[in-house]
């Protein structure tokens, strides 16, 4: 796929669904942020119209300051050789977004995954709610920036005997110059 079509591509997404914010990457990558309320439509068009026929990965980033999510999913057009990112931004406190499993049965994967481990919800996702690693976790979701890992390990985790933390620049100087 030529950069002129996906420019087409990129232009239909802005008529249709609002798009905003389009990043060229690279030859054969393109990004683009489309308005929550239209992203499960545009994606679904660009399934089923545009030839984007492979969900290659659904992941997030938490943008603490801003106080919102932002929710990539990168889709790929293996005829024609062309990856295109979309990303939708939704508010960190009530995260929810439309699931697309049933467009892509492994997008329920990923759903389930992000639902643990950032707390953003997908209503009707298969198994959404059920354990994926954190078997009985009961604290905020880990992979928020809010989530304070150092104090979750010390309050979690006791010390072991015969463990010390070492500064890294004393350590490497004495396997180094042991008889200083």
């Amino acid at each position: 796929m030529n950069q002129m079509t996906m420019e087409y591509t990129i232009n239909q997404l802005k008529q249709l669904n609002g798009a905003q914010d389009h990043r060229y990457q690279r030859e054969g990558l393109d990004f683009i942020t489309l308005p929550k309320a239209y992203a499960v439509e545009a994606i679904t068009r660009l399934r089923d119209h545009e030839g984007f026929a492979h969900l290659v990965l659904l992941t997030a980033v938490d943008w603490l300051e801003q106080g919102q999510f932002q929710l990539t999913y990168l889709l790929n057009n293996p005829v024609k050789k062309q990856d295109l990112g979309i990303r939708v931004l939704i508010p960190r406190e009530t995260p929810v977004m439309d699931s697309i499993h049933l467009l892509w049965g492994q997008a329920a994967t990923y759903q389930r995954e992000l639902h643990e481990m950032f707390g953003i919800d997908f209503p009707g996702s298969p198994r959404v709610d059920q354990p994926f690693i954190l078997e009985g976790w009961d604290e905020m979701p880990p992979y928020r920036r809010d989530f304070d890992t150092k104090k979750y390990a010390e309050e979690t985790y006791f010390p072991r005997p015969g463990r010390s933390s070492n500064d890294p620049t004393e350590y490497m100087k004495h396997q180094l110059y042991p008889d200083e």
